[in-house]
């Protein structure tokens, strides 16, 4: 019986996970890539609903600017590997949300990314938003809302499928889609993994690096935050993250291979 069970588990977890892009780490896959992109549109438009979205029009578009050329950068990665097929189903979106108090941003599957005016005066310039979002988008690419969607539903919901688990309780499980999410209005996030973060780092150079904005600036965004976070409350965008220190030390490491990628505009 112990064996038939070992067996299943086996099958469970071979039939249930997924490759990262790039890194080639395993991940636990619970959910489909077109019911994750849809529950994500989902609560993407309810949070807008509830938020206020900016009127500047500059910070507007350069928000706009920086998310395009992000997602050219990816779409052009994923077509030289001939892996079109990772990125079906994106409908990228792009929303600065007016919100001074909070120096956070989220990218959600399927491209749906918002940056708050609040990490603005961090970012500074348009590198410095690249490092943001590049890094926000990279959790999204590497599908780390799936896995962290699918960990919650095992932990919370006794590894109910998705479509189960919405029927007997939706309000739970939209919140744990946003928890997952790593959207901080309101919610207690789950804390991404450090596999996860290290990946959202090296991808996210990457990719800023594609389109064209210069890796090295990552390293001094982040030492603007870790400054920021001396001798008081971490920003929201550092609520889950490693130390600024070790980040700063892992990021120097990752920027040879970045640096490959990179041709300026």
């Amino acid at each position: 019986m112990f064996k038939k069970c070992m067996l299943a588990v086996a099958l469970f977890t071979a039939v249930s996970c997924s490759t990262v892009p790039i890194t080639g780490r395993r991940q636990l896959s619970l959910v489909s890539d077109a019911e994750i992109n849809t529950l994500a549109a989902q609560q993407y438009q309810e949070v807008l609903s509830k938020s206020r979205l900016s009127t500047n029009a500059t910070q507007t578009a350069l928000v706009k600017r920086v998310g395009q050329r992000i997602q050219a950068a990816v779409e052009t990665y994923f077509r030289q590997q001939n892996q079109q097929d990772q990125l079906a189903g994106y409908a990228w979106e792009f929303s600065l949300i007016e919100d001074d108090a909070q120096q956070n941003a989220w990218a959600m599957p399927g491209g749906k990314t918002a940056v708050y005016t609040g990490i603005l005066p961090i970012t500074q310039d348009e590198t410095g938003l690249a490092v943001v979002m590049g890094h926000e988008i990279a959790h999204a690419v590497a599908k780390h809302g799936n896995e962290r969607m699918s960990q919650g539903l095992v932990q919370q919901m006794g590894g109910q499928a998705l479509s189960a688990a919405l029927s007997t309780n939706s309000a739970a499980t939209q919140q744990l889609a946003l928890q997952a999410f790593g959207v901080g209005t309101g919610v207690t996030m789950l804390k991404y993994g450090r596999n996860q973060e290290s990946e959202a780092d090296r991808l996210g150079l990457i990719f800023m690096a594609i389109a064209g904005y210069d890796p090295n600036g990552a390293v001094a965004f982040w030492q603007r935050m870790a400054g920021r976070e001396n001798g008081a409350s971490p920003p929201e965008f550092l609520s889950t993250h490693p130390s600024n220190e070790t980040r700063i030390a892992d990021i120097q490491r990752l920027l040879p291979e970045a640096r490959t990628f990179y041709k300026p505009r």
